[in-house]
């Protein structure tokens, strides 16, 4: 496992070495949590080692040779001591190329015949992902006005506000007012234009010259303003050139500049086609101006008015018409679009439901999938803490605190929920729930734009059922991740293997026994987790108390079949626990045996119930539900018998225990008698497993399989 040195700069070396280093790297960007890097050769990157790094949340191998490296809030910090790196400057990688030319690269290497659809997604996202730092400070400046509004501090939402909180009111509506300008300059940028010429163009239609027509009493010549009597809403129309100039305020307006930006770009790389390079930094400026401010004006923002309102109102009459399947459809659409960045055109639609209908309706269901997100996040952290994992709690405490106070849900999911495939199917029953609540209760409004956290829910209306809706979400989300845990089987037997041995040697070597104090011992996961315990920390403890083994074997038992191997000083003979058939582990129904976590060995499929000690030893494993023991011999071969597959949910029903912890057995005494049939009858597998825990530590375990025996005949050799 690697360890970075200390601070950014160590991080910042360990990653670059781990992604194959500078000469391995074409470009390297950033969004709001992760390191974006486009490779020469994928192949070269070590993910594990980048995994294992203090600082680094999680890793996303993408096709393509690209390359996503979770960080969160340090992410701009990271990129810039990456970039800075002086191996970075001498390849020639510092300079990052745009997202445009990584795209064309990654295009070329053949993105399949729906290559545009992708594209599409990206400039949509990759025009409003640079802007969540601003957009979470003004939802947070939103969600704090908001706080004092229902504490009775200030009306909020009052006409005749004092000069002190019109100026907070300046502080958010700055965001979103100028929000077209804002992502004027980032499409231009994703497009690789000007993104100045962006800004200007779209600023041009937003200047005190150009609102000031809206104005019916202005008196600008010109000007003619007339009331829809059927939407009650004001026209105004301006004579510009002898044509009718229709008039808008594109103050937070989405779609105009997307429009107009792709407009821009066919005609900005036209113009660099007809003029020659030394003279592009005047006239490629001057002409596309020229040409895209009255297109815009005249054409490109009534068009893009017209379409976000359409879109608006569609979902409003969903919203109005069917608000349970609306309701239930936003939340568990959600976390499939926000691990692939999409989920940016909603936030866009919801910006264009507040500044035409004035109000939102996308962001309440919404909130049931991040409070459902950030409750799946919580059930994490409760059973990091009681399973004693350090790591995984430091990572959960940081998503969480991101989650329920800033609203940002991608350090929950790269850090944690993508990384385990049993979270995402809790978390959706908890998005469901909430969906449900929103839908049965009429629905969730807001009136501004916020990132729906802890902070800002007094913003949603009716606030009361917001409140039940996310609290339903979260809890249901923590309850079912933290009752059927977010590793499987396998994993937590592994998880768990791996921190006792690291408190072992914390402790000083102390040898680990199996004492089966564990609450939930009614899963088979609690069964693996201590009978790995045996092995895992008993190897350390062997190795810096005593050293290696050099006593003589143990010597074969009375009973010992004729023609059989004789044990050797440097081999140990394993009898049968039980008669029966003997086959491998690989047949043996169960994964965690099979992909031998638990050691090497055999599996009997009994003819019996009698189990017998297959070694002489001492009994450090006696399972209260008398499934399982655990034996260890005086050269510090650990062996586990373990009787059917999940018989630990019997809780010891069928289970006649002979022995006790501590207690030394010879091969051949009585361990259990056990009622087969009663397995059978709970729908358990009967096969008897025998493997020798800590395998990794000897020479050789050479399991003798294929073959129909009687209890106390040869199975296995362990050669130390």
């Amino acid at each position: 496992m690697n360890t970075p040195a200390p601070g950014i700069d160590g991080l910042a070396e360990e990653i670059l070495r781990d992604v194959g280093g500078a000469e391995n790297i074409e470009s390297l960007t950033h969004c709001a949590t992760r390191l974006r890097f486009q490779l020469h050769d994928g192949g070269k990157v070590d993910q594990a080692a980048l995994d294992a790094l203090d600082g680094v949340m999680g890793t996303v191998p993408q096709s393509g040779d690209r390359f996503q490296i979770v960080i969160g809030g340090a992410v701009a910090n990271v990129h810039a001591k990456i970039i800075n790196l002086p191996s970075m400057r001498r390849s020639g990688a510092a300079r990052p190329q745009s997202d445009a030319e990584v795209k064309a690269a990654v295009r070329a290497k053949s993105r399949g015949r729906f290559a545009w659809l992708d594209n599409f997604f990206e400039y949509l996202s990759d025009s409003f992902r640079p802007l969540l730092g601003v957009l979470l400070g003004a939802s947070l400046i939103i969600a704090i006005a908001s706080v004092l509004d229902a504490l009775g501090v200030v009306d909020f939402r009052a006409e005749d506000k004092s000069a002190t909180w019109v100026f907070v009111d300046a502080m958010w509506r700055s965001v979103l007012y100028f929000l077209p300008i804002m992502v004027a300059y980032n499409a231009a940028k994703k497009l690789q234009i000007d993104p100045w010429v962006g800004a200007t163009v779209m600023a041009a239609v937003m200047t005190p010259n150009f609102t000031g027509m809206l104005n019916p009493d202005s008196g600008i010549p010109g000007v003619t303003c007339s009331t829809n009597a059927t939407l009650g809403t004001q026209q105004c129309v301006a004579d510009v050139f002898g044509l009718p100039l229709q008039l808008n305020d594109y103050g937070g307006q989405v779609f105009v500049p997307l429009l107009m930006v792709a407009l821009l770009a066919l005609v900005y790389k036209g113009l660099q086609r007809v003029f020659p390079e030394n003279i592009q930094l005047v006239f490629v400026p001057f002409f596309s101006m020229l040409i895209m401010i009255p297109v815009t004006a005249f054409l490109v923002g009534p068009l893009g008015v017209w379409a976000g309102n359409g879109i608006g109102e569609g979902l409003a009459w969903l919203n109005d018409n069917a608000p349970l399947v609306f309701a239930i459809f936003i939340p568990l659409l959600y976390p499939f679009l926000v691990p692939l960045g999409l989920h940016w055109p909603l936030n866009a639609l919801m910006l264009q439901n507040i500044n035409t209908i004035g109000y939102d309706f996308i962001q309440g269901p919404m909130g049931a999938w991040n409070f459902a997100c950030f409750g799946a996040t919580a059930g994490v952290l409760l059973l990091s803490i009681r399973h004693r994992e350090p790591l995984m709690r430091q990572t959960a405490t940081g998503a969480l605190a991101a989650g329920l106070f800033g609203g940002i849900s991608e350090p929950s999911l790269y850090g944690i929920h993508l990384r385990f495939k049993r979270i995402y199917p809790r978390m959706l029953v908890g998005c469901l729930v909430g969906g449900v609540i929103v839908g049965v209760l009429g629905g969730v409004d807001t009136e501004v734009f916020a990132f729906t956290s802890v902070l800002t829910i007094p913003v949603f209306s009716p606030v009361g059922v917001y409140l039940i809706a996310i609290t339903a979400a979260f809890v249901t989300a923590m309850v079912l991740v933290y009752f059927s845990d977010y590793r499987t089987r396998e994993e937590r037997a592994q998880a768990n293997a791996e921190r006792d041995a690291a408190e072992a040697a914390a402790r000083g070597g102390a040898t680990a026994t199996y004492t089966d104090t564990d609450t939930d011992r009614e899963t088979a996961a609690a069964d693996d987790r201590e009978l790995v315990t045996v092995g895992a920390a008993y190897a350390e403890a062997t190795a810096d108390a005593t050293g290696p083994a050099t006593a003589a074997p143990c010597g074969a038992p009375t009973g010992t079949p004729s023609g059989a191997p004789t044990a050797a000083a440097s081999s140990i003979a394993l009898r049968a626990p039980v008669a029966g058939r003997v086959t491998g582990l690989d047949t043996v129904g169960d994964p965690v045996f099979s992909s031998r976590a638990l050691g090497e060995g055999v599996g009997i499929e009994p003819a019996d119930g009698r189990v017998v000690a297959p070694v002489d030893g001492e009994l450090i494993t006696v399972a209260e539900t008398g499934h399982a023991f655990g034996i260890r011999t005086s050269h510090g071969v650990e062996v586990l018998i373990h009787i059917g597959i999940d018989t630990v949910q019997m809780q010891g029903e069928g289970f006649d225990v002979h022995v006790a912890p501590g207690q030394r057995v010879s091969s051949g005494d009585l361990l259990a008698e056990v009622d087969l049939d009663a397995v059978r009858a709970a729908n358990h597998p009967t096969v008897t497993l025998m493997t020798v825990l800590n395998t990794a530590d000897l020479a050789a375990v050479e399991p003798h399989t294929g073959q129909d025996v009687t209890a106390g005949a040869l199975v296995v050799t362990v050669r130390r």
